[in-house]
């Protein structure tokens, strides 16, 4: 079998366009980095590993409870034996949590087969299940039972031993694994069912950076509340623009932030640097030039059309996260 190209959605590179230059003003906004941890609460977003046994929404509960915080949400539910990658927003980032609808699962597996295989036949039904496939929600699912196109945009058999197959599976939000494994049985002939199953990615949330378990962010707020000391605390929170790092982004000069957060559009004049993905109604994200998000927004023409526009609305303003006044108003600005 050729080793696939273990590529999702999120992957896609960044390709900005410079349609103006402009500076930002130190004294307003910060980087978001450089948030104070009050914010974090509000904006931020951690990389948790659930653990099995409790359902997502059981584990959301026990953040919200851990860090005193009213609201919280997940960015994808898991079965409750089902563990791994989880990422909880807090706070007002919950609003933001649709975008990582876009940015692509990946999964680590064991099926079970119900008859040996050859591993060229498993190999072969694999590769049949790349692309977009059919599903049917299973019985117990929170959803409504109708048939639904999803994609696979990768699979791979890492090891064969007796009938049990250990793989990988990239695939689009809202994939059912379980089917899955189930519907490869089918393609057999034979039947197989999934053993285990374990959530590496969710876009840029992987395993391999700041996962933690539930006692670390208990201890870390712990040490914050006691000690008053937020390193440990700070090390395990995201900003919210981790949500949207995969994106098409729009970046605009200071001037026009805050009449972006009183819900005006975007027009030619306030835009800096386009990202060429963009297309006619597509869902992007509006920021800063400290990389802040401000919020979301539908592009109404293509890249090269807002490149090349000298005036006019080019984005439909849709959410905004930003608070109001973090930016002076155009006009304040030119009086001082």
């Amino acid at each position: 079998m050729d080793v696939p190209e273990f590529k999702l959605p999120s992957d896609e590179p960044e390709q900005l366009m410079v349609k103006s230059q402009d500076t930002s003003n130190p004294n307003y906004g910060c980087n978001p980095e450089s948030r104070d941890i009050t914010n974090l609460l509000e904006f931020g977003v951690i990389n948790l590993d659930k653990p099995s046994g409790p359902t997502s929404h059981e584990v959301v509960s026990w953040v919200r409870k851990v860090l005193g915080i009213s609201n919280a949400g997940h960015g994808g539910t898991l079965d409750p034996k089902v563990t791994g990658v989880l990422p909880c927003a807090l706070g007002r980032a919950t609003r933001a949590l649709s975008s990582l609808l876009k940015a692509g699962k990946e999964y680590v597996g064991v099926l079970y087969l119900h008859s040996p295989e050859n591993l060229t036949r498993i190999e072969k039904i694999f590769k049949l299940f790349n692309g977009k496939i059919y599903q049917r929600p299973p019985l117990k699912s929170s959803v409504a039972r109708k048939l639904r196109i999803r994609e696979i945009y990768y699979s791979q058999i890492i090891e064969v031993n007796n009938n049990h197959v250990l793989f990988r599976i990239g695939c689009e939000a809202g994939t059912y694994i379980r089917k899955f494994c189930f519907d490869i049985g089918e393609a057999l002939c034979s039947g197989a069912h999934m053993l285990e199953l374990r959530r590496t990615r969710v876009g840029y949330f992987t395993e391999d950076e700041k996962l933690i378990t539930l006692q670390n962010l208990k201890d870390a707020y712990t040490i914050f509340q006691l000690e008053n000391d937020e390193r440990y605390l700070r090390e395990i929170i995201f900003p919210i623009e981790k949500m949207v790092s995969h994106l098409p982004k729009i970046y605009i000069r200071d001037t026009a932030v805050d009449a972006i957060c009183h819900g005006a559009d975007l027009a030619s004049a306030g835009i800096c640097f386009i990202d060429a993905r963009i297309k006619p109604n597509l869902s992007v994200a509006l920021m800063t030039l400290k990389k802040e998000l401000i919020g979301y927004g539908t592009s109404l023409k293509n890249a090269m059309q807002i490149y090349k526009a000298k005036s006019g609305i080019l984005v439909k303003t849709n959410k905004i996260f930003m608070n109001r006044g973090v930016y002076p108003r155009w006009n304040e600005k030119k009086i001082k």
